[in-house]
């Protein structure tokens, strides 16, 4: 088995660091439902000496006791914005009504290699869970950038069964190598769909792409990398030129 980088060991680290209690959201969403349209929640994490308060957005179909669950990860996970949650699922949620689409905010230290990030994922799914009266056992998730990063380390640390995951524009080598990663029993169910491009101005093709095969090959479940020569870095590129490729990645 590769060793791990050290950039991945402190990523590590924090990911697995201990918090102090669960997190829980500090108020219930709106009891007035308005199909894809979101309601505001404010989740509170406490961290290891230190509370984190993250916003999340959460968008609602006409039908909610059976929908199926997706969580959206936002790139940008250690800027300075510290509510992009409440904002950042509106797009994918307008392609998927008939879906429930939860998009917790991750922030500075709190980024989504944490486990105060991870936790506050899932307390927002307990309040998913809690307003429609039925759990949420099972997720699909969708990363852009660095929000990938999220996708993968939810695939590890949190509650729930993940059924299909998107990964766009990532680098999952932030996490160390594609075998290590791919190792855990959590990332052998499930699907993986990885949209890379060719002129992705963050994250150079020559050594992502590679990381996603080798970690594709080792990870024995449905595996599949989507490579586009012209392919950016934004959502809004796969979205507009890809849009097939998501369909497929998250199915209905």
């Amino acid at each position: 088995m590769m060793r791990l980088s050290f950039v991945a060991l402190v990523l590590l680290t924090l990911m697995l660091a201990g918090v102090q209690a669960f997190a829980a959201p500090s108020a219930p969403a709106s009891k007035v439902l308005t199909p894809n349209a979101p309601d505001s929640l404010l989740i509170d994490v406490l961290g290891a000496g230190s509370s984190f308060q993250s916003p999340a957005g959460i968008w609602w179909p006409k039908k909610i006791k059976k929908a199926s669950v997706v969580v959206w990860f936002h790139g940008g996970m250690s800027s300075g914005n510290c509510a992009k949650g409440l904002v950042a699922g509106a797009d994918f949620a307008e392609l998927y009504p008939e879906k429930i689409v939860v998009s917790v905010s991750a922030c500075r230290d709190n980024h989504w290699v944490t486990k105060t990030a991870i936790n506050a994922v899932d307390a927002a799914l307990d309040s998913v869970a809690a307003k429609r009266g039925a759990p949420v056992e099972r997720v699909s998730l969708v990363g852009v950038s660095d929000g990938s990063l999220g996708v993968l380390v939810y695939s590890l640390e949190g509650r729930r069964m993940v059924d299909d995951r998107l990964l766009v524009s990532s680098f999952g080598a932030f996490l160390g190598g594609p075998l290590e990663l791919a190792a855990p029993k959590k990332m052998h169910v499930g699907r993986f769909r990885f949209l890379q491009g060719g002129k992705d101005r963050l994250y150079p093709s020559d050594q992502t792409v590679p990381w996603i095969t080798e970690f594709c090959k080792a990870v024995q479940v449905d595996c599949e990398l989507r490579f586009d020569p012209e392919g950016e870095h934004d959502w809004s590129y796969w979205k507009g030129k890809r849009m097939e490729w998501i369909r497929d990645a998250i199915r209905k």
